[in-house]
Protein backbone atom coordinates (compact mmCIF):
# COMPACT_ATOMS: atom_id res chain seq x y z
CA UNK A 1 0.00 0.00 0.00
CA UNK A 2 3.14 2.22 0.63
CA UNK A 3 3.84 2.13 -2.97
CA UNK A 4 0.73 3.19 -4.12
CA UNK A 5 1.13 6.21 -1.80
CA UNK A 6 4.05 6.84 -3.15
CA UNK A 7 2.46 7.01 -6.40
CA UNK A 8 -0.43 9.52 -5.57
CA UNK A 9 1.64 11.94 -4.28
CA UNK A 10 3.48 12.35 -7.57
CA UNK A 11 2.58 15.40 -9.77
CA UNK A 12 1.10 14.17 -13.13
CA UNK A 13 -0.85 15.55 -15.89
CA UNK A 14 -4.42 16.96 -15.32
CA UNK A 15 -5.61 14.60 -17.77
CA UNK A 16 -4.60 11.43 -16.22
CA UNK A 17 -7.26 9.02 -15.34
CA UNK A 18 -8.77 8.38 -12.05
CA UNK A 19 -6.73 5.38 -10.30
CA UNK A 20 -9.91 3.39 -10.04
CA UNK A 21 -10.02 3.30 -13.66
CA UNK A 22 -6.59 1.13 -14.23
CA UNK A 23 -8.02 -1.91 -12.25
CA UNK A 24 -11.06 -2.81 -15.06
CA UNK A 25 -9.04 -1.30 -18.26
CA UNK A 26 -6.26 -3.80 -17.55
CA UNK A 27 -8.72 -6.59 -16.73
CA UNK A 28 -10.42 -6.17 -20.14
CA UNK A 29 -7.13 -6.24 -21.38
CA UNK A 30 -5.92 -8.95 -19.82
CA UNK A 31 -9.39 -10.91 -21.35
CA UNK A 32 -7.51 -10.25 -25.01
CA UNK A 33 -4.22 -10.75 -24.19
CA UNK A 34 -5.35 -14.32 -22.69
CA UNK A 35 -6.92 -15.28 -26.03
CA UNK A 36 -5.12 -13.86 -28.63
CA UNK A 37 -1.56 -14.60 -26.89
CA UNK A 38 -2.87 -18.35 -25.76
CA UNK A 39 -3.98 -18.48 -29.56
CA UNK A 40 -0.43 -18.12 -30.55
CA UNK A 41 1.23 -19.98 -27.96
CA UNK A 42 -1.15 -23.12 -28.79
CA UNK A 43 -1.10 -22.58 -32.73
CA UNK A 44 2.87 -23.09 -32.58
CA UNK A 45 2.51 -25.90 -29.86
CA UNK A 46 0.93 -28.07 -32.55
CA UNK A 47 3.28 -26.71 -35.33
CA UNK A 48 0.84 -24.13 -37.35
CA UNK A 49 2.81 -21.16 -36.62
CA UNK A 50 6.68 -21.36 -36.48
CA UNK A 51 8.01 -21.09 -33.12
CA UNK A 52 10.25 -17.61 -33.73
CA UNK A 53 6.75 -15.84 -33.81
CA UNK A 54 6.62 -16.68 -30.26
CA UNK A 55 9.16 -14.64 -29.48
CA UNK A 56 7.21 -10.80 -29.15
CA UNK A 57 4.67 -11.99 -27.35
CA UNK A 58 6.91 -13.76 -25.10
CA UNK A 59 9.04 -10.51 -24.44
CA UNK A 60 5.84 -8.42 -24.17
CA UNK A 61 3.99 -10.52 -21.34
CA UNK A 62 7.64 -10.09 -19.54
CA UNK A 63 7.73 -6.24 -20.34
CA UNK A 64 4.45 -6.01 -19.11
CA UNK A 65 4.77 -8.00 -15.98
CA UNK A 66 7.79 -6.17 -14.85
CA UNK A 67 5.97 -3.13 -14.91
CA UNK A 68 4.44 -2.94 -11.86
CA UNK A 69 7.37 -4.28 -9.77
CA UNK A 70 9.36 -1.40 -11.57
CA UNK A 71 6.46 1.17 -11.16
CA UNK A 72 5.32 0.77 -7.24
CA UNK A 73 8.01 -1.98 -5.94
CA UNK A 74 11.26 -0.33 -7.18
CA UNK A 75 9.57 3.41 -7.50
CA UNK A 76 11.54 4.02 -10.62
CA UNK A 77 9.96 6.31 -12.96
CA UNK A 78 12.83 6.35 -15.72
CA UNK A 79 13.21 2.25 -15.88
CA UNK A 80 9.09 1.99 -15.60
CA UNK A 81 9.20 4.55 -19.08
CA UNK A 82 12.11 2.37 -20.26
CA UNK A 83 9.86 -0.91 -19.74
CA UNK A 84 6.63 0.61 -21.09
CA UNK A 85 8.29 1.44 -23.78
CA UNK A 86 9.26 -2.22 -24.51
CA UNK A 87 5.86 -3.00 -23.84
CA UNK A 88 4.72 -1.08 -26.92
CA UNK A 89 7.70 -1.93 -28.83
CA UNK A 90 7.17 -5.48 -27.95
CA UNK A 91 3.35 -5.18 -28.76
CA UNK A 92 4.04 -3.52 -32.29
CA UNK A 93 6.07 -6.13 -33.78
CA UNK A 94 4.22 -8.86 -32.32
CA UNK A 95 1.14 -7.83 -34.60
CA UNK A 96 3.27 -7.00 -37.38
CA UNK A 97 4.57 -10.48 -37.32
CA UNK A 98 1.04 -12.28 -36.62
CA UNK A 99 -0.64 -10.24 -39.19
CA UNK A 100 0.01 -12.45 -42.19
CA UNK A 101 -1.24 -15.78 -40.43
CA UNK A 102 -4.06 -14.47 -38.15
CA UNK A 103 -5.48 -11.03 -38.93
CA UNK A 104 -7.60 -11.13 -36.01
CA UNK A 105 -5.19 -11.74 -33.58
CA UNK A 106 -3.50 -8.31 -34.51
CA UNK A 107 -7.09 -6.59 -34.65
CA UNK A 108 -8.13 -8.02 -31.54
CA UNK A 109 -4.88 -6.18 -29.70
CA UNK A 110 -5.52 -2.67 -30.89
CA UNK A 111 -7.60 -1.87 -27.52
CA UNK A 112 -4.38 -2.83 -25.62
CA UNK A 113 -2.58 -1.43 -28.55
CA UNK A 114 -3.99 2.23 -27.88
CA UNK A 115 -4.04 2.31 -24.17
CA UNK A 116 -0.16 0.93 -23.72
CA UNK A 117 0.58 4.25 -26.33
CA UNK A 118 -2.07 6.18 -23.52
CA UNK A 119 0.00 4.67 -20.88
CA UNK A 120 3.73 5.01 -22.38
CA UNK A 121 2.61 9.08 -22.82
CA UNK A 122 1.52 8.97 -19.55
CA UNK A 123 4.32 7.53 -17.99
CA UNK A 124 6.83 9.65 -19.93
CA UNK A 125 4.79 12.57 -18.73
CA UNK A 126 4.81 11.80 -15.23
CA UNK A 127 8.50 11.00 -15.46
CA UNK A 128 9.25 14.39 -16.53
CA UNK A 129 6.94 16.30 -14.11
CA UNK A 130 8.82 14.24 -11.33
CA UNK A 131 12.62 14.46 -12.44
Amino acid sequence: MQAYSWYSKLIKPTWAPPSWLFGPVWSVLYVIIFISFGTVFYKVFNKELPAIILLPFVLNLIFNLLFTPIQFGLQNNYLAALDILLVLGTLIWAMIVIYPHFKWIALINIPYLLWVCFATILQFTVTYLNK
